[in-house]
């Protein structure tokens, strides 16, 4: 802030968002997540057993989980400290520990709340381990990605997983209800342009309130909106779902079968619904990355080259032009030739890598760097395949104890009939050598 502001003392009168206004100030009073914190709720048996313990907050945005955290220092009387994983580093976190050891010695505990926690990568979250096991902090991540694969299995092992719902209709309007209290007058609004608003804050808190305050803005004195006028104020429109909050799942779910399902008609009006309502594109390009995997696999490899270029040419062209790319992509996808077998494989292999445990591989696969290793029969009779006949050793690369398995079979269509007759002509060569 300048000089000129801080002389003028502006700064205390700054305006404040409407959503920082209408923080809640103790726990009872966040709207939406009575599983965490309402009677009964895990956080209200964590605060009234005196041990709260380190906690991952995952869940949309707009949600409560900032604010939470906030109130849970209060509640516990631990120093509450805040850092973004987006502009934060290991020499910041260096810093927060050692604050926090300072505290720890003259009996104040801290509560480290990590901002988008996902972000760090897999050796900075390895930092937050051993404060987290001798007691130097309490962590509270929150993330909006799925910690199962953003986060470390270490740090998921120290910390409980809490999901916060995205907030309801009922919810949202509650919010909105108390911004009209602090306002002192209504929202500008028919009942048709109210509903569409809860619509369009898409079960983000603070999304509502940051629309709110667009509108009061917008409005002259003794005008009320209807839904056409709120839609051009501003500029966005209310998802077409139903408001059962299924619909979202409903439709994504509709477009994954019609593609699996080789139908492009009915692929191509899911996907136009979707775009129509205000569905993040972005996120239908991930699920046409995902259908390309899992549905057509090595039937058509090309499948998945498609539906990365049309995710990034999404990415570099925005809307409406980008749409044509995932369109184009969805017609291909939904005629393209089927294969779940790479999906199935995966399932397979997954389960007897969980049954292998920690089985080494047969050690005539294994590099001897060193002489004791040579002694001990790591590489030896290791046959280099490219010196082989056909190029092809047939030799067993499974771990001893589990020999060879079979996980992944492929299909009569498309590609995967030439990839079926190479692994034919494969077994043979092998059951030809012995092997």
């Amino acid at each position: 802030m300048s000089n000129l502001f801080i002389a003028a003392g502006l700064e205390k009168d700054a305006p404040r968002p409407l959503a920082d206004r209408l923080r809640p100030t103790k726990l009872d009073e966040v709207a939406g997540q009575d599983h965490l914190v309402g009677t009964g709720g895990l956080l209200t048996r964590l605060i009234a057993s005196g041990s709260l313990g380190s906690l991952i907050f995952w869940g949309p945005p707009g949600t409560g989980k900032t604010t939470v955290a906030r109130l849970l220092a209060h509640e516990t009387t631990l120093h509450f400290e805040p850092i973004s994983a987006i502009f934060s580093g290991v020499a910041d976190l260096k810093k927060v520990f050692d604050a926090a050891r300072g505290r720890r010695m003259s009996g104040q505990g801290t509560l480290l709340f990590v901002d988008e926690i996902h972000r760090f990568n897999r050796s900075q979250q390895d930092a937050f381990l051993p404060v987290m096991e001798d007691g130097t902090i309490t962590l509270i991540g929150a993330t909006t990605e799925n910690p199962s694969f953003e986060l470390n299995a270490a740090l998921l092992s120290r910390a409980r997983v809490l999901t916060f719902r995205s907030l309801g209709e009922t919810a949202i309007n509650q919010l909105l209800t108390r911004a009209e209290e602090v306002e002192g007058k209504p929202l500008p609004l028919d009942a048709e342009a109210r509903l569409a608003l809860l619509a369009m804050a898409d079960g983000d808190g603070r999304a509502s309130l940051t629309l709110a305050e667009e509108i009061w803005r917008s409005a002259k004195p003794g005008e009320v909106f209807d839904t056409a006028t709120l839609a051009e104020i501003v500029q966005r429109r209310a998802p077409i779902y139903d408001k059962s909050e299924d619909g979202h799942y409903n439709l994504i779910s509709a477009l994954h079968k019609s593609v699996r399902g080789s139908d492009p008609d009915a692929a191509l009006y899911y996907l136009a619904r979707m775009l129509d309502a205000g569905e993040n594109p972005l996120f239908l390009g991930r699920r046409l990355v995902r259908m390309a995997v899992e549905d057509i696999g090595m039937a058509d490899p090309q499948a998945l080259v498609v539906a990365n270029a049309a995710k990034d040419a999404f990415d570099f062209l925005g809307s409406p032009e980008g749409e044509l790319a995932l369109a184009h992509a969805t017609v291909y996808l939904a005629t393209a030739p089927k294969s779940n077998a790479v999906y199935t494989a995966w399932k397979s292999a997954l389960r007897a890598a969980k049954e292998g445990g920690s089985l080494m591989p047969p050690k005539t696969i294994l590099n001897a760097p060193t002489k004791l290793m040579g002694a001990e029969g790591y590489g030896k009779g290791y046959r280099y395949d490219h010196d082989e006949p056909d190029a092809f050793s047939g030799q067993n690369y499974f771990p001893e104890k589990i020999g060879r398995r079979q996980f992944y079979e492929p299909v009569e269509r498309g590609f995967e009939r030439d990839i079926k007759k190479r692994l034919e002509y494969w077994a043979k060569l092998r059951a030809e050598r012995g092997e």
